[in-house]
């Protein structure tokens, strides 16, 4: 398969990166600063036209780019609708990198950023990547999208080591036996490619923990 993938160069973009590649997929990695990343594209999510044409010929269009605002104050929101286009003109999937703050602590509980104990200094982009999800939800019939949530604890700075397990809920935020939310970056990584491959989770938000 061909993904096309924003955030190439971040935490979870450089795993799911490596884990399609090992996978004998084809990956497009692009980002705004590419670097020397062989095969990348630089350019924005927020450029329509840069979008349409980057995505061409893609199955999957994957977006792992944080939900925190730009430094022009633009939104992850804001590309949304761009990425809808993309995807109807081409026939792609999208798989979004989403965030835990919208899983809710309980069936019947609030939402993990809506607790006491949710950082205040993480609300914002939390809230900006829960607003994504609602955008998704309210996508046109015929675009096919997947948004993974991570556990609560996930990120580089706590970059686990590969097991190539996971377990897989919908919601609600998974925590083991003591209590824990977490997932390290290889595993969501499989769980990532795991959906490309096998499209289960056909447009609608699932979650990954150990």
């Amino acid at each position: 398969m061909r993904l096309v993938l924003f955030g190439a160069t971040g935490f979870a973009g450089g795993a799911i990166m490596r884990e399609a590649t090992a996978r004998g997929h084809e990956v497009v990695p692009v980002a705004r600063n590419v670097g020397s990343l062989p095969g990348a594209r630089a350019g924005s999510l927020h450029d329509e036209a840069f979008v349409l044409d980057v995505t061409s010929g893609a199955d999957v269009i994957a977006v792992a780019i944080p939900g925190r605002p730009m430094e022009d104050g633009r939104k992850l929101l804001d590309a949304v609708p761009g990425l809808f286009a993309a995807a109807r003109k081409h026939g792609a999937r999208i798989g979004v990198v989403g965030g835990a703050g919208s899983l809710r602590v309980s069936e019947d509980g609030p939402r993990l950023i809506d607790t006491p104990e949710f950082p205040a200094e993480f609300k914002d982009e939390a809230g900006s990547h829960a607003e994504v999800l609602e955008a998704f939800r309210q996508a046109p019939a015929e675009v096919d999208w997947f948004y993974l949530s991570p556990a609560a604890v996930f990120g580089s700075y706590a970059p686990g080591e590969r097991t190539g397990r996971y377990r897989t809920g919908g919601d609600v935020l998974l925590t083991d036996e003591e209590g824990v939310s977490a997932i390290g970056g290889d595993d969501y990584a499989i769980a990532f490619v795991d959906e490309v491959e096998s499209a289960v989770h056909s447009r609608s938000r699932f979650t990954v923990a150990y």
